[in-house]
């Protein structure tokens, strides 16, 4: 899924980013055989990963799914990329079982309009 350097990659491309983090969140949540340290720094990394798909998605895009606060996603992808040590283990597992299923719904529903 990486782009050459330079390249600018579709908005569907970005879509499939955060709906294939998202599902990965999923998984690693859902399966009880990991360890909470490896979930937790598995999450984080996929939370980083949507931020940034996120953050270059165009407002006209993420404007037709409203329930989504786009800007406090992008941010928190920059505040675990930055600020790594003011992050919580409540708040990863917080917005991975609670926000990350609609941010997916969501994602779903933004990448089927834009096929």
């Amino acid at each position: 899924m990486s782009a050459e350097p330079g390249v600018r990659r579709a908005v569907g491309d970005r879509l499939d980013d955060v709906i294939g983090a998202c599902d990965a969140i999923r998984r690693y949540v859902d399966d009880e055989r990991l360890p909470e340290d490896l979930v937790h720094d598995a999450v984080r990394m996929r939370l980083v990963e949507i931020g940034e798909a996120v953050r270059v998605l165009p407002t006209t895009v993420t404007a037709t799914e409203p329930g989504i606060p786009w800007s406090r996603v992008s941010d928190l992808g920059e505040r675990l990329t930055r600020r790594y040590f003011d992050t919580t283990r409540a708040l990863v597992f917080g917005t991975a079982r609670t926000d990350v299923p609609h941010l997916a719904d969501a994602a779903r529903r933004l990448r089927a309009a834009h096929s």
